[in-house]
């Protein structure tokens, strides 16, 4: 048969993700994406403790201060239009109340910290190698909270430079974890406010580094996400209504791809169990109290209590108490 379409060959990896299986996502919107598809279906996960991020740079960075395991004081913070804020941080964190910063902050490291030490895998997500220092400083900032752009200079971070300060990061984190595997990808959302040549430029150093990055060290894998959207996904039904960041189908087929290349067929069995739950819990009846829609809920109780009596750390609390509304006998 003709072929309509080039398909990535993604090596199916011998270590497996499973629904024991802690992951941390930290990165740009697409670690957030297949983070959030991980969380949604149950998977212990964690996602951007600080926030999105994009460059390198401060994505090491924020790693390094979780091994670290230092909370943030009023010193790390900066105060800009009525806000209090981080330069480490998205700025989701960002507060009118200096105390209610640091709270939000420091919450999000602790727990954070605890889970890197315990997790299995860390996915990575580099959006750009454009970033942005802080003249004040002299340091790379994750996020520029809007200040003027005076205050700041543009660099593109050279693939040595990122090879250097993320090899280090690497090595520091296998000291405190030694089993931890690392995933890296590059974001398939084409930052275009930088323009289209040095938008290409970016992507191309974060690949060079990757490489390298690929080659010096261990149990670092890397999934070509950009590459899929580049050569399978050629098409802007692909991408949302801005053509820049890839649409829900896009990144639909995405996870696809990564569920064949990581997951274990049981993960994959228990995953299409939980989705089914998850489907039924959001079904809404136009009549609620008809004997129909009673015995849909207990089938659908019966299907949670079957899933956790194997799989006993999903949580199905919020699920079990929309179910049980209407139920005889609970």
């Amino acid at each position: 048969m003709e072929k309509f379409r080039t398909v990535i060959d993604i090596p199916v990896s011998p270590e497996k993700i499973t629904y024991h299986t802690r992951c941390l996502f930290m990165g740009s919107c697409f670690a957030n994406d297949i983070g959030e598809k991980m969380q949604t279906l149950k998977f212990p996960v964690l996602i951007n403790p600080f926030g999105t991020l994009f460059n390198p740079i401060s994505i090491s960075n924020n790693i390094l201060t979780l091994i670290s395991g230092r909370t943030f004081t009023s010193g790390d913070l900066n105060f800009h239009n009525g806000m209090w804020f981080s330069f480490s941080h998205y700025t989701g964190f960002s507060r009118i109340n200096q105390q209610d910063c640091l709270y939000s902050i420091n919450n999000a490291l602790a727990e954070a910290a605890a889970f890197l030490q315990q997790c299995e895998y860390l996915v990575i997500t580099f959006g750009t190698a454009w970033s942005f220092t802080y003249i004040e400083t002299g340091k790379v900032v994750a996020n520029c909270h809007k200040l003027p752009s005076a205050q700041f200079t543009l660099d593109l971070l050279n693939p040595a430079e990122i090879t250097v300060r993320f090899g280090e990061m690497l090595t520091a984190l296998r000291q405190i974890n030694p089993k931890i595997r690392v995933i890296l990808t590059v974001s398939p959302v084409r930052h275009w406010k930088d323009g289209a040549v040095n938008n290409q430029l970016s992507k191309s150093v974060l690949l060079l580094s990757i490489h390298e990055l690929l080659r010096k060290h261990n149990n670092t894998r890397y999934f070509p996400a950009y590459e899929i959207f580049m050569d399978e996904l050629r098409d802007y039904r692909f991408y949302a209504a801005d053509m820049l960041h890839p649409s829900e189908q896009g990144i639909d087929y995405v996870w696809e791809r990564f569920c064949d290349t990581w997951l274990d067929e049981p993960g994959k069995k228990t995953m299409a169990g939980v989705n089914a739950i998850l489907k039924a819990v959001s079904h809404r009846p136009r009549q609620t109290d008809s004997p129909n829609l009673i015995r849909f809920k207990e089938n659908t109780l019966k299907q949670i209590y079957q899933i956790t009596s194997s799989n006993p750390e999903l949580d199905f609390n919020r699920e079990i108490a929309m179910l049980r509304e209407g139920v005889a006998g609970n």
